[in-house]
């Protein structure tokens, strides 16, 4: 059978990742870091599409990796439209797209992946995709309505790495990801809760600045009086609210720290302001895990608790500890975006699944 080498891109707001795998194995993996001296001499996003493609070369080349010898580019998919789950050929349209501010209010450093990784693969004439962008929305139409007709419920969330584990929840228990009813939480600097219906993903909570639990960063679901009280006390513009929910709230709000290392140090030395607040993060988890479970009428064959906080063995047991009545609980520690990518590209290359055209 032959090999496939696949060039893995995900930029993040301050970091470039990249990795190279020969079919299922990673040959080598980088995580290109960028100061804020770096990033601030760009004006837009869009900007620094030359400083980091060519670092990223740079590194290929460090790596004796040659363009030439890649069969496809893989990068992560920033916020284009709402699409259905899957694999996606970079086209002017999505490029457009990511270039249109309307259409999110806001731009993100993911959306650098398509234009790096179209670039680079039109030089040597291989293909490129995006795979499971965070705009991925299969919502049913009863999860949309919010109860303020001028306010519709939105899906952004981490699509990439939830349905990557969902796929080997899946595998663990002896079923196709098509005949399985999961609940998804994926617990990052965000933490987005889902309902995973027969393989498609009919509800989740918008990880950015929607709903659900408060997160490392995020302020999650928030009492409307005190929301009201925040946006008329003339202490913040509507930019500076955006940013303290988004990420000067949760564990850094309270504790100002969002360390999970850190934070379980401070409670195994006794310290029970930061117990309390850990807890009560993972008593609204657990209670959005319910919630979500009442999406699938009961019927869950697993819960799975993947992101970085699933590494706290503290914080996964007083979640299972109220959960665990619904479904047997996975966990996955940390985040697999890499390995997702590239494994969406080797199906792509081996013929498994067919990529969609974005129009």
């Amino acid at each position: 059978m032959a090999s496939y080498r696949i060039l893995v891109i995900n930029p993040g707001s301050t970091s470039t990742k990249i990795s190279v795998f020969e079919d299922s194995v990673e040959l080598f993996r980088k995580n290109l870091q960028h100061s804020p001296e770096e990033l601030n001499q760009f004006k837009e996003l869009i900007d620094q599409f030359d400083f980091r493609k060519q670092i990223i070369e740079n590194e290929l080349k460090e790596h004796s990796i040659s363009l030439s010898s890649l069969d496809i580019i893989i990068a992560r998919g920033g916020l284009i439209r709402p699409v259905k789950s899957g694999i996606y050929k970079i086209n002017q349209k999505m490029l457009s797209d990511l270039l249109n501010p309307s259409i999110w209010g806001r731009s993100h450093a993911s959306n650098l992946g398509a234009f790096i990784a179209k670039s680079m693969a039109d030089e040597i004439g291989i293909p490129t995709y995006i795979v499971d962008p965070v705009t991925v929305d299969e919502m049913e139409d009863v999860a949309r309505i919010s109860g303020v007709p001028e306010i519709k419920r939105q899906s952004i969330f981490h699509a990439l790495n939830i349905r990557s584990i969902a796929r080997k929840t899946a595998q663990k228990i002896g079923k196709p990801l098509e005949e399985c009813n999961l609940v998804a939480a994926h617990m990052g600097g965000g933490i987005g809760i889902a309902a995973i219906h027969k393989g498609r993903i009919v509800d989740d909570n918008n990880a950015l600045l929607g709903m659900g639990p408060f997160s490392p960063q995020r302020a999650g679901s928030l009492p409307l009086h005190g929301i009201i009280d925040l946006c008329y006390s003339g202490k913040y513009s509507k930019k500076e609210l955006e940013r303290k929910l988004l990420k000067q709230s949760g564990l850094m709000g309270y504790l100002g720290t969002d360390d999970g290392i850190k934070i379980e140090q401070e409670i195994e030395n006794g310290n029970k302001e930061y117990e309390n607040i850990f807890f009560a993060m993972a008593y609204q988890i657990s209670k959005e895990i319910g919630a979500y479970a009442t999406v699938l009428k009961g019927k869950v064959d697993a819960i799975f608790l993947t992101g970085g906080l699933a590494t706290s063995k503290r914080l996964t047991h007083w979640i299972i500890e109220r959960t665990g009545f619904i479904s047997p609980t996975y966990i996955f520690p940390g985040e697999e975006e890499m390995e997702a990518l590239a494994e969406a590209g080797l199906r792509v290359l081996q013929k498994k699944e067919t990529p969609k055209d974005y129009l």
